[in-house]
């Protein structure tokens, strides 16, 4: 009986499983595509803000030196306190839309408060440069009251309230 081997069945070698497809991919890759395509859509809208939000700063800046050459060019203390006037009250409307209403003392106030508490304290627009606001565009050109308006102090305050006032992180159209 130990004549030979009796012919058993005939065997394969062992087969590996086909390598996992990258397609496909796991769940787990599916969320963080997605959180990843949040995340960039969410940086991608901030940074379109601060662009914007940018590129408007810059219009207001461009805007008051824009007045102030043309003062410095044509010196017209009217013409200058009405254009302080309109580009201040357009910026505070950003700040708060019922700024636009204000009148008289409350709006000196309204700027006065936009101001950093060192400066505000001072009420630079009640008292100060900024008083000139309330009647100066509104005198006739020869009235001698008309040109006490110091044009350097108010393009100066009105550049600090730009500075420290305007909203940041909002849109602004």
């Amino acid at each position: 009986m130990n004549g030979p081997a009796a012919a058993g069945p005939e065997l394969r070698d062992i087969h590996l499983p086909p390598a996992p497809s990258w397609w496909p991919p796991a769940p787990g890759w599916w969320l963080l595509a997605a959180l990843l395509l949040v995340v960039a859509v969410l940086l991608a809208r901030w940074s379109w803000r601060r662009l914007r939000e940018h590129r408007w700063r810059a219009r207001v800046r461009a805007e008051l030196e824009r007045i102030a050459a043309t003062h410095a060019a044509q010196p017209d203390p009217q013409r200058l306190a009405a254009e302080v006037s309109q580009l201040l009250r357009r910026a505070a409307r950003l700040i708060d839309p019922a700024a636009g209403a204000l009148r008289d003392d409350a709006w000196l106030a309204f700027l006065d408060r936009q101001l950093p508490p060192a400066q505000a304290a001072a009420e630079p627009f009640r008292t100060g440069a900024g008083r000139c606001l309330l009647d100066a565009p509104y005198r006739r050109a020869g009235d001698p009251a008309a040109h006490t308006l110091d044009a350097r102090a108010l393009l100066e305050l009105v550049r600090a309230w730009f500075a420290h006032a305007l909203p940041r992180g909002r849109d602004h159209a």
